[in-house]
């Protein structure tokens, strides 16, 4: 693999270094990988319509990057739910359904896929125990993030010692939704309106997810961060569902953001 060919993952300084905590993670772009077209890049995601040869060459480089073999990377079917599952082992059969994983395994690489969604990374790097977590406004409004501190600290972690850093997400100024979707917010919680202003386009608002996952990192009593990365606004960087659909593509890669306990 030559230089310009390895992956460029985002990184945080708050989850760790292989070198101090033995913690390795990335928030990984469209760099580096092998697929072409509408894929172009390094989408790993196995249920879009890319060659899937050149999908597990993607999945191989991220895995690697983060100094494990293809074999130890594992990732869920994600389905939009609040469920958390603890890994001490690559499955063994088909993924499970579920949205966030935790582990205190050593050589486990966990991911969360996303291409609009949060990706939240989670580092309790004196405990070594860490977490990924795939959040769009269904999975943070039933619990996926907390539910993964709550993991987390199953496996001994000390809530105040998580640190959670959200990666690229579609931004503010990118999320517009229709009344309905501002209508159901609003029914779960009338204070949610704080994360709505309204859109250029009548009867229409601007979501703005980045401020609702932070917030609801925060509540929990984790060190909350974020890259402030707008999927939808950087094509160059990263895939993005809602760019996709106004475009009328047929489909639309995925990104990973993933982390590790290093062996």
């Amino acid at each position: 693999m030559t230089t310009s060919d390895k992956p460029a993952p985002l990184r945080s300084t708050l989850l760790g270094s292989p070198e101090k905590d033995r913690i390795a993670h990335g928030f990984f772009t469209r760099k580096g990988g092998v697929s072409g077209g509408i894929y172009r890049g390094l989408n790993v995601g196995s249920g879009s319509n890319d060659n899937q040869d050149h999908v597990k060459e993607n999945r191989r480089r991220v895995a690697e990057s983060l100094g494990a073999p293809l074999s130890r990377l594992v990732t869920v079917h994600q389905v939009h739910s609040p469920d958390v599952v603890t890994v001490t082992a690559p499955f063994a059969g088909d993924r499970p359904d579920a949205d966030a994983m935790v582990t205190a395994t050593p050589g486990i690489v966990i991911g969360a896929l996303s291409a609009d969604c949060g990706p939240i990374l989670f580092a309790d790097t004196e405990a070594k125990v860490v977490g990924a977590a795939h959040a769009g406004w269904r999975g943070a409004i039933g619990g996926v993030l907390e539910n993964t501190i709550d993991a987390m600290i199953a496996l001994g972690a000390q809530r105040d010692r998580i640190h959670a850093v959200l990666g690229p997400t579609i931004g503010p100024d990118n999320y517009e939704v229709g009344s309905e979707f501002y209508d159901q917010f609003i029914r779960t919680d009338p204070a949610y309106k704080g994360y709505f202003r309204d859109s250029i386009k009548d009867g229409h608002k601007m979501f703005d997810l980045w401020a609702f996952i932070m917030t609801r990192l925060d509540r929990a009593g984790v060190n909350a961060s974020s890259l402030q990365a707008c999927t939808y606004a950087d094509e160059d960087q990263f895939f993005s569902y809602r760019r996709t659909t106004h475009r009328k593509e047929p489909d639309y890669g995925r990104q990973i953001s993933a982390i590790t306990i290093t062996e």
